[in-house]
C-alpha cells in the first residue's frame, strides 16, 4: 500500500470512528465513494429518499429525512418507514463483505424506544456470519444523537440474479389450488 493510500485509508477510518460518536457527521464525497461497497439500486429505498453514506467492513450508516407523507397520525415517522430504514441498514452491513452476493431478510426484531422525528441516521453492524447467514444489529438515531429504534436481523446470502429478458419460472399448481394461493 502506498503512503498516499495509507493516509487516505486512515482518514476514512478516522471519519467513520468520529461518525459513530456523532450521528450527524457525514463523509466527504471522495471518502464516501471508497466506503460504499455493494450498494444495490433499490427503487423503493430511493423513493423514500434513504441515502447510504457508508457500507464497508461489516458496518453501515444510512441517512433519511422524512417527508410529510411518511408520518403517522402522531406526526412522527411511521413505524413501517423506521423498519424499512433499519432493514436496509442491517442488510448493508451484511452485504458489504460479499461483493458478488445479495442478502434477503430472514428475520427482524424491532424495538421502538421513543418517537422518531427529524432526520434519522441508521447505523448497522455485522455481529456474526456463517457461510450462508449474517446476524446483524442496528439503531436509528435522531438529530440529537438519541436512539429511537433498535433492531436485530438475520439475513441469508444469495447469488445476485441476472436482470434482463428472462422470465421467472411459472408456478404450476393443480387446478383445485388455483383459487387457494393469493399473490397480493
Amino acid at each position: 500500500m502506498s503512503a498516499g493510500s495509507l493516509e487516505k485509508a486512515c482518514a476514512v477510518e478516522k471519519q467513520a470512528a468520529s461518525a459513530q460518536s456523532e450521528p450527524e457527521a457525514s463523509l466527504g464525497t471522495e471518502a464516501a465513494a471508497d466506503t460504499r461497497i455493494n450498494v444495490p439500486h433499490i427503487p423503493f429505498v430511493e423513493h423514500l429518499g434513504i441515502v447510504t453514506e457508508m457500507s464497508a467492513n461489516g458496518e453501515s450508516r444510512l441517512r433519511y429525512t422524512p417527508q410529510p407523507e411518511h408520518l403517522n397520525s402522531f406526526n412522527v415517522v411511521h413505524g413501517g418507514v423506521c423498519m424499512t430504514l433499519l432493514d436496509v441498514t442491517l442488510a448493508a452491513s451484511a452485504r458489504c463483505l460479499e461483493p458478488n452476493m445479495g442478502v434477503v431478510t430472514i428475520e427482524m426484531k424491532t424495538s421502538f424506544m421513543q418517537p422518531a422525528q427529524g432526520t434519522l441516521t441508521g447505523k448497522g453492524r455485522l455481529i456474526h456470519r456463517t457461510a450462508t447467514m449474517a446476524f446483524t444489529e442496528g439503531t436509528l438515531y435522531n438529530e440529537a444523537g438519541k436512539p429511537c429504534v433498535h433492531a436485530t436481523g438475520t439475513f441469508k446470502f444469495v447469488r445476485k440474479l441476472a436482470v434482463g429478458s428472462k422470465k421467472a419460472q411459472e408456478l404450476h399448481l393443480p387446478k383445485e389450488m388455483d383459487q387457494v394461493i393469493s399473490t397480493d
